[in-house]
C-alpha cells in the first residue's frame, strides 16, 4: 500500500495524458475529485483524515494573497491572489482589486498566465506589472483610464525591480546579463555530421550555481531604462558586478539610487554592498555610502531630499541586525533611527508627508510592522502579518500603507493561509478578502497554541507553539511530532502552516517552536550559536518536549522528530544523542560541515560567518559540529529526504548521512525528491509527497498499541 502511495501522482499524470489524448476537457472540480480517491485509495497515513479535516488533496486548492499595493487615490488595493494549478503543478500568480472597505473584489488580470509585481505610476494613471502572457516574463503597462495595455519590453531574460520615473515616461529594472566567456581551450570545428560530446563547462567562478536556478551563467545583474511607451531598454551600468534590490529615482529624473557590491573581493566579503547614485545619461557612478556591512533597499522622501535604506556594521557573527538609516541624497549626514531597537528592520516604506519611515520586523514569532519618526520614536502598527509560506510556520507577510496612514497587510489567522486586511490609526481592523472559505468552512483545522517556558540550561524564556489533532479529546493519549525550523537564524510562528495542519489532520500533536539562534528575539539570542551550532539549541527543544508531555495527553512511547535543512541538521543532531524518540525523518540536512563547505552554493559565507578558520586549518571544530561525528549513536529508525537538485544542503549530505546509518545497522530509507531544489514545497505536489512520507514512516514505527485503540474508537464512531 506504502509503494502505492508515493507513486500516486505518476498516476494521476497517466490518467491527465490519457484524457488529454481523448480530447476530454476536466475541470479543476473533477481532477480533484479524481486525485481525491486516489488518495483514499491509496495513502498509508497514522490516521486517515476524517471529512471535516483537512487531506493532502486540499493543497491542490489553497489560494492566499501576497504583495498589497495602495491605489494612489487611496480607495482600493491591488494583490497578488496566488493559486496552485493542478495541471501545471505550479503556483498561479494573478492580480486582483478590492475596495479598502472589502466591497468590489474584481480580477484585473486573472487566467493561466502570471501576473505579479504590480507598480503604478506616481500620478495614479498607470500600472506597471510582470507577466507571462506571451511566454517569457515581460513589462507591460496598463492605461487605467483607457484600459488598453502594451507590451514594454521585449528582453531576453526576466526583469525584476521596476521602478517608475518621477514624471511616469520612464522605467527602471534589473536584469541579468550574460557575458561570453572566452574558452581557455577548444577542440576545433567538429567534421559535417559528426556527433561529439558536448563540450565540458569550464568554470572560473567562486560563486558558480546558486539553489533554485543551478549552474550560474557568466554576468551580472545590471540595470537598464526603458520608455514607458515601449522601446529599447538602455543599460546604464556595467561592469563584474550585480547591481540589485530595489531602484530609487532622484527628484529631478536624473539619478537612480541603487545598491551594489563593487569591491575587489566581493565574492569573499559578500555583505559589503554600498549605495551609489547613477546619472541616467552619462552612467556616471557616485559613491554615497561606505559602511563595512550591506547598504541595500533605498527609498527617495517624498520631497526628494532624503533617502532612507537598510544595512548595518558587519560584525562577523552568523546573525546581524539590520537597522534603519535616512542620510541626505548626498550621501552626508547619516542617521540610525533603530539603533535601540533590538529587532531586524525589512521592507521600508516612507510615509507620504515625509516625516516617518514604515518597515516590517519580526519579534516573539510574528511579523510587524511599525512606523519610526526622523526623530527615531518607534511605534507599532500591527503584529498580525503572516500566511504567505504555505509549507511551514515560518514568519511571513507583506504590506502597503494608503495615504491616511492605514495599513493593508497579508493577515496571519494560524488556520488559514494569508487574507487581506487593513488597519486604521485607530487600531481598528477589517479583513478584506476570504480566499479559502470553500476549503476550510466545513473543515476543523486548530489554531497554534503558545506556550511559553524557561530553559534548562540557562534560565531564558523560550517559546514554543502546539498545534493539535481536529477533534482533540485532552483526556487520551496522542502520538507527538516534534518539528524544527531551517536557518538556523530563522522563526517559527503562530501563522498558518500546511505540513503543520496536515500532520495534526493525521491525528498527531506538532511541536514547533523557536530554539536559541532563531530570530525575533533579539540580537544576543539569536547569537548564542554563533560559531557553535548545533549545541545546547538540543537542549531548548528537548526542554519543549517535556513541556508538551507534562500537559498529560501526549503518548511518550510514540514521540517523533522531524526538521528540514537547519531543521535536518538539529534532527539528525538529536537523534545523535538520545533514543527517545521512535522514527525520526532528516530532510534536506548538512551531516558533514567539511563536505558540506566544499560543496554548497554559500560555501564562501559559511565559512566566514559560521566557522573561524577554513576547515583544513581547524578540521575538529567542524568535525565536533557535524551530526556525522554522532552516527555511531544512532538507534532511531531515519527516513532521509532531499531534493535531487539541491545545492544549499547537496543531495551528498543526504547520502553520506544514509551510508553511514546503513553502515551502522540503523533502520533508514533514503527518498529523492525528483527535480526539486532546497525548497521541496515549490510545486504542490512536492509538498503533499513531502508530508505524505514523513507519516508514512512515522506510521510504520507507530505502536501497534496506540493503532488498535484508535481503531476500536473508530469502530464505536
Amino acid at each position: 500500500m506504502f509503494k502505492s502511495a508515493l507513486n500516486i501522482f505518476d498516476r494521476i499524470k497517466t490518467i491527465r495524458d490519457k484524457l488529454v489524448m481523448n480530447k476530454r476537457n476536466l475541470t479543476k472540480s473533477v481532477l480533484t475529485l479524481v486525485i481525491s480517491s486516489l488518495f483514499a485509495a491509496n495513502t498509508a497515513l497514522a490516521d486517515e483524515p476524517t471529512a471535516n479535516s483537512l487531506a493532502l488533496k486540499d493543497v491542490f486548492n489553497l489560494e492566499y494573497a501576497a504583495n498589497p499595493v495602495v491605489t494612489p487615490d487611496g480607495k482600493h488595493v491591488v494583490y497578488e491572489r496566488r493559486s496552485m494549478d493542478i495541471m501545471t503543478d505550479s503556483m498561479r500568480r494573478n492580480l486582483w482589486s478590492v475596495a479598502l472597505d472589502g466591497s468590489s473584489h474584481l480580477p484585473i488580470l486573472s487566467d493561466s498566465k502570471n501576473h505579479f509585481n504590480a507598480l503604478f505610476s506616481p500620478n495614479g494613471d498607470k500600472m506597471a506589472y510582470l507577466s507571462s502572457k506571451e511566454g517569457k516574463v515581460q513589462i507591460y503597462l496598463k492605461d487605467l483610464a483607457s484600459s488598453s495595455t502594451t507590451r514594454v519590453t521585449d528582453v531576453a531574460m526576466s526583469p525584476s525591480s521596476m521602478s517608475f520615473s518621477p514624471d511616469g515616461k520612464y522605467l527602471a529594472f534589473a536584469m541579468f546579463t550574460p557575458t561570453k566567456a572566452k574558452p581557455l581551450f577548444t577542440l576545433g570545428d567538429k567534421p559535417k555530421g559528426a556527433k561529439w560530446a558536448e563540450n565540458p563547462q569550464y568554470i572560473d567562478q567562486t560563486n558558480f550555481q546558486r539553489d533554485g536556478s543551478g549552474m550560474k551563467r557568466p554576468g551580472n545583474m545590471q540595470i537598464y531604462v526603458v520608455p514607458t511607451i515601449g522601446g529599447t531598454p538602455r543599460q546604464v551600468t556595467s561592469g563584474a558586478h550585480d547591481h540589485a534590490g530595489s531602484i530609487a529615482w532622484s527628484k529631478s529624473g536624473q539619478q537612480l539610487i541603487i545598491s551594489a557590491n563593487t569591491r575587489d573581493e566581493a565574492k569573499f566579503d559578500m555583505l559589503n554592498s554600498d549605495l551609489f547614485s547613477i546619472d541616467i545619461n552619462t552612467s556616471k557612478v557616485t559613491k554615497l555610502t561606505d559602511m563595512t556591512g550591506p547598504e541595500r533597499s533605498p527609498q527617495i522622501s517624498p520631497n526628494g531630499k532624503q533617502i532612507a535604506f537598510v544595512g548595518n556594521e558587519d560584525n562577523g557573527k552568523s546573525n546581524q541586525l539590520s537597522q534603519l538609516y535616512v542620510m541626505n541624497t548626498d550621501g552626508s549626514d547619516i542617521k540610525n533611527l533603530t539603533s535601540k531597537f533590538d529587532r531586524s528592520v525589512g521592507s521600508i516604506t516612507w510615509a507620504d508627508n515625509g516625516k516617518g519611515v514604515y518597515f516590517s520586523y519580526d519579534d516573539m514569532g510574528k511579523k510587524n510592522v511599525a512606523y519610526v519618526s526622523l526623530s527615531g520614536k518607534v511605534s507599532n502598527k500591527t503584529s498580525n502579518l503572516g500566511g504567505t509560506t504555505l509549507g511551514r510556520p515560518y514568519t511571513s507577510g507583506d504590506y502597503d500603507v494608503t495615504p491616511k496612514g492605514s495599513v493593508v497587510y497579508t493577515a496571519s489567522t494560524g488556520n488559514r493561509p494569508a487574507d487581506l486586511a487593513i488597519v486604521s490609526n485607530k487600531g481598528k481592523v477589517k479583513q478584506l478578502t476570504d480566499l479559502n472559505g470553500d476549503v476550510f468552512d466545513h473543515k476543523t483545522v486548530n489554531k497554534p497554541q503558545l506556550i511559553e517556558l524557561k530553559s534548562s540550561v540557562d534560565d531564558r524564556d523560550l517559546q514554543a507553539w502546539i498545534v493539535t489533532p481536529p477533534d482533540f479529546d485532552a483526556k487520551k493519549k496522542y502520538p507527538l511530532i516534534l518539528e524544527i525550523h531551517g536557518g538556523p537564524h530563522t522563526a517559527y510562528g503562530p501563522g498558518y502552516s500546511t505540513e503543520v495542519q496536515l500532520m495534526a489532520a493525521a491525528g498527531y500533536v506538532v511541536l514547533y517552536g523557536n530554539p536559541r539562534g532563531s530570530t525575533s528575539q533579539g540580537e544576543e539570542f539569536a547569537n548564542l550559536i554563533d560559531k557553535n551550532y548545533p549545541s545546547q539549541d538540543y537542549n531548548d527543544l528537548m526542554d519543549m518536549v517535556d513541556t508538551t508531555i507534562a500537559k498529560g495527553y501526549i503518548d511518550e512511547s510514540n514521540l517523533f522528530v522531524t526538521g528540514g535543512s537547519g531543521g535536518g541538521t538539529l534532527t539528525s543532531w538529536i537523534i545523535g544523542k538520545t533514543d527517545r524518540f521512535k522514527a525520526s525523518v532528516v530532510a534536506k540536512p548538512v551531516i558533514n560541515w567539511t563536505s558540506m563547505i566544499g560543496a554548497s552554493d554559500i560555501y564562501a559565507f559559511m565559512a566566514k560567518y559560521w566557522f573561524t578558520d577554513l576547515p583544513w586549518n581547524d578540521y575538529e571544530q567542524y568535525w565536533n559540529r557535524s551530526p556525522l561525528s554522532l552516527v555511531g549513536n544512532v538507534k532511531t529508525p531515519t527516513m532521509v529526504l532531499t531534493g535531487e537538485l539541491d545545492v544549499r544542503t547537496p543531495m551528498s549530505e543526504s547520502e553520506q548521512y544514509y551510508g553511514a546509518l546503513r553502515l551502522q545497522g540503523v533502520e533508514s530509507s533514503l527518498v529523492r525528491i525528483q527535480g526539486a531544489y532546497h525548497g521541496i514545497a515549490a510545486k504542490p505536489s512536492n509538498l503533499a509527497r513531502k508530508v505524505g512520507y514523513i507519516l508514512a514512516w512515522f506510521d510504520k514505527y507507530k505502536d501497534d498499541k496506540y493503532k488498535d485503540d484508535i481503531d476500536s474508537e473508530k469502530k464505536e464512531d
